[in-house]
């Protein structure tokens, strides 16, 4: 499993917007391409100092199915443009992590 790691922050007047983006266009949008070995995102929200982050978190069956997401610069940020309206700034590149080990506790 990859986990895809991305950041970017908005201002505390924005962030309704750009959650409600994310949760009505970008995340559908990225459903609908269908990519192999996609198994979902996460959305992480915190405030941190004048800004909010928000934090996403992709998970991937492999490497090759991240090149399938985004091409071969795996690496590179994907911020549709109605999403760059609204962050002040963001991660250009994404990080790509292997999941070593989860523990579960129910």
């Amino acid at each position: 499993m990859i986990k895809r790691i991305w950041h970017g922050y908005t201002t505390p007047e924005n962030a309704e917007a750009y959650e409600r983006l994310l949760e009505t266009e970008v995340f559908p949008g990225i459903e609908a391409k269908k990519i192999p070995g996609y198994r979902g995102i996460e959305l992480y929200r915190r405030k941190l100092g004048q800004e909010i982050q928000f934090t996403t978190v992709m998970s991937f069956d492999s490497l090759d199915n991240v090149i399938a997401f985004q091409g071969e610069d795996y690496s590179t940020a994907y911020v549709p443009a109605a999403a760059q309206k609204i962050l002040q700034r963001w991660d250009v590149r994404s990080s790509h992590h292997d999941v070593r080990i989860t523990r579960d506790y129910h």
